[in-house]
């Protein structure tokens, strides 16, 4: 890390339309050193880069690159630079439910070790955190968050995982799909459909990614850019086709356009264009 300077932005993702909210800290600090406080959620960090120092349970820990830092509800700790190059992390804050969804018992995950060396699940929450703070779509962050957070208690805390398989997940993933394919401009929520069909959001998640090998966000991304493609093929603007197909704005259409077919929207229109039109 070099020429840190002292910066931090905040970014509000919804879980779903009406859902709970979930804050996502960037922060990078060559000098920031945190007055203990303590927080009523999950507080969820990932270590970016540099080294950083946190006092917790009347100890000292470091958490360098690469790191996941997990700090429970209620417990004081401060942060402060543990070297010279300062330090770097991205943090979500979340409600105890979000990490308890997929696990039984009525107690709340406890993480014995504060600092955890998972680089797989680092990596995906680095990547969730940096995409959803960027495009902080509901459905995109309710399919994502939850599950790698249910992901975290299962692997490193000592909640027992949910592992029973669900019963007609074809037919679930089904029913996700007709519904979010009707609802394309304003879908539903991943819990206001795992209540209608008697799921937990977990149940509802693990069923639609067995069946369909990619989470509900992402189906519904690729569905609206089989949509778009005939919209512009019919000569409509980019800017324009974003919204009639449910994209956040043609930036983001642009981002899943390119993902699924290997070029941007407008490169898409101009090359389907019938001159003659």
């Amino acid at each position: 890390m070099t020429n840190v300077r002292e910066q931090a932005s905040w970014a509000r993702a919804r879980l779903g339309r009406c859902g709970p909210s979930v804050d996502l800290l960037t922060a990078c600090f060559d000098r920031h050193e945190y007055a203990p406080h303590a927080h009523d959620e999950f507080t969820v960090g990932v270590t970016t880069g540099g080294l950083e120092a946190i006092a917790y349970r009347g100890g000292r820990i470091v958490s360098g690159p690469g790191s996941i830092v997990v700090l429970e509800p209620g417990e004081m700790h401060t942060g402060g630079p543990a070297a010279p190059e300062g330090y770097a992390y991205r943090a979500l804050y979340a409600v105890p439910a979000l990490l308890t969804d997929g696990t039984r018992g009525t107690g709340l995950p406890h993480f014995r070790e504060p600092v955890l060396h998972d680089p797989e699940l680092a990596g995906a929450l680095r990547r969730a955190h940096t995409e959803v703070s960027a495009c902080p779509d509901p459905l995109e962050a309710e399919s994502r968050l939850p599950w790698l957070l249910t992901a975290l208690a299962h692997r490193h805390s000592t909640a027992r995982a949910d592992t029973g398989a669900v019963p007609g997940a074809g037919r679930i993933a089904l029913a996700v799909r007709e519904r979010l394919a009707d609802e394309l401009l304003a879908p539903p929520s991943l819990a206001a459909l795992a209540a209608d069909l008697g799921l937990s959001r977990y149940q509802l998640l693990r069923a639609f990614r067995t069946t369909m090998g990619i989470p509900p966000y992402a189906w519904l991304a690729q569905y609206r850019v089989t949509r778009a493609r005939g919209l512009l093929e019919a000569g409509l603007r980019p800017a324009e086709v974003a919204g009639l197909v449910g994209f956040a704005d043609q930036a983001h259409l642009t981002r899943w356009f390119r993902r699924v077919l290997g070029v941007t929207p407008a490169a898409y229109r101009n090359s389907v264009q019938d001159p003659g039109r």
